[in-house]
C-alpha cells in the first residue's frame, strides 16, 4: 500500500494546460556521478527505455531509439544542458526535466515529466518510477529479483489508488509487450 509521505511516488499537478508528473529522489550518489548516469550513452542504456543519440548541448537534436524495436524511433530537442545541474529535453511530445541537488550523502534527484493526456497519468508514472528504481539501484550497486513487468504491475495499482479513474483511461503501452524484459 502506498504511503503518501513516501517521496518515491510521483505527485501529479496540472498547470498551463498541461500535466506534470514529479519525482524526487534521494540518490547514494554525487551530483556528478549521477549526471554521468543521465548523460553517458552506456550508462542511460541501463535504466532509461530507449537509446538518446545526440549532443548533450542545449538546442541539439535528439533522435530516441528502442534497443529492441518495441516502437518506432522519434525526434526530440535538448532544451537544458547544465552539467552536474540541471537537463531537460523534449520526448515526442513530453518535457523530461532532470535537477540534481547536492547533499552530505548524495545528491537529490527531482524528475518531472509535462504532458497533455491526464488519461496516460498513471501508465506513465508507473513505467518512469519503475526506470527511476533501476537507476537508484545501479547507483547503489542492488538489485530486485522482481521483473520490470512485475515492478510495473505493482506501482501502476497504486497510482491508479492515488490519481484515480480519469487518470487511468490509457493502459500499458504497446511497446511494453515487445521488450524482452517486459513481457511479463
Amino acid at each position: 500500500m502506498m504511503n503518501d509521505n513516501d517521496l518515491r511516488w510521483a505527485t501529479l499537478t496540472s498547470a498551463g494546460g498541461r500535466w506534470q508528473l514529479t519525482f524526487e529522489r534521494q540518490l547514494p550518489a554525487s551530483a556528478e556521478t549521477v549526471w554521468s548516469s543521465l548523460t553517458e550513452p552506456d550508462q542511460v542504456a541501463a535504466w532509461f527505455p530507449c537509446d538518446i543519440e545526440g549532443d548533450r548541448v542545449a538546442g541539439a537534436p535528439l533522435r530516441f531509439v528502442f534497443r529492441h524495436d518495441e516502437g518506432p524511433e522519434f525526434d526530440g530537442t535538448m532544451v537544458t544542458c547544465d552539467p552536474p545541474k540541471a537537463l531537460s529535453f523534449t520526448w515526442k511530445f513530453d518535457l523530461l526535466s532532470f535537477d540534481l541537488l547536492p547533499h552530505d550523502a548524495g545528491c537529490s534527484l527531482i524528475f518531472s515529466v509535462a504532458f497533455d493526456e491526464i488519461g496516460r497519468a498513471t501508465r506513465d508514472a508507473a513505467g518512469w518510477h519503475v526506470c527511476l528504481d533501476t537507476l537508484e539501484n545501479l547507483l547503489a550497486g542492488t538489485s530486485t529479483e522482481a521483473t520490470p513487468r512485475q515492478q510495473w504491475d505493482a506501482v501502476h495499482a497504486g497510482y491508479v489508488e492515488r490519481f484515480g479513474d480519469a487518470a487511468s483511461t490509457i493502459g500499458p503501452p504497446p511497446t511494453m509487450a515487445r521488450h524482452p524484459d517486459w513481457a511479463n
